[in-house]
């Protein structure tokens, strides 16, 4: 990998239009910058467990509370409840593991996921307005990153793609911010 001059690390398709010494704009090579499908870095689930964990936990005490109030020596209840939440977060932490997966086409980003309600999203380059890469304090501890895709018409980030090192989550930016920029001067007016 090279680097760019604003510091970033550059693919071979990128590095080459970047070098490319014509007075014409230069259009990237879009073959050169897709891919085959990915899957995310096993450490995500991790990120997901701790996550259903906490959520298991706010939940138990909650459950405790008010079984405490109910019935005089109910909080055993938050105690199960925290058990089985948490059994059916690692379970689905589990589960959305093995079915996520997105992929860099010609024309799009393409996204599969989804445990009980499957999504396939589909966002053309066309569409897309930004692209950051974020990473929270569990997804640190980690050594993860979440590539996060805005596009036009939205009111928030309609893609968001957790469980990628650093250095795949700036790829991705990367590249996409570059075959949007190819997709926007093929339908330029």
């Amino acid at each position: 990998m090279g680097s760019s001059p604003f510091g970033e690390e550059t693919t071979p398709a990128i590095r080459r239009i970047e070098d490319a010494s014509t007075s014409e704009a230069t259009v990237p090579d879009v073959e050169a910058l897709t891919g085959d499908p990915q899957t995310l870095e096993p450490a995500i689930q991790g990120v997901w467990v701790i996550q259903s964990a906490i959520s298991a936990a706010v939940l138990g005490i909650i459950a405790a509370v008010i079984f405490s109030v109910v019935s005089p020596g109910g909080a055993w209840v938050g105690a199960v409840v925290f058990v089985v939440t948490a059994a059916l977060g690692i379970v689905f932490s589990l589960l959305k593991y093995r079915i996520w997966m997105y992929q860099v086409r010609d024309d799009s980003l393409y996204l599969k996921r989804g445990v009980l309600t499957r999504v396939n999203t589909v966002a053309p380059y066309v569409r897309i307005q930004h692209v950051d890469t974020r990473r929270g304090p569990v997804e640190r501890a980690f050594g993860l990153a979440t590539t996060v895709v805005y596009t036009a018409g939205s009111r928030g980030a309609d893609v968001s793609i957790p469980g990628l090192t650093p250095e795949r989550a700036d790829d991705l930016q990367t590249r996409l911010k570059h075959l949007a920029i190819a997709a926007e001067g093929d339908d330029a007016v």
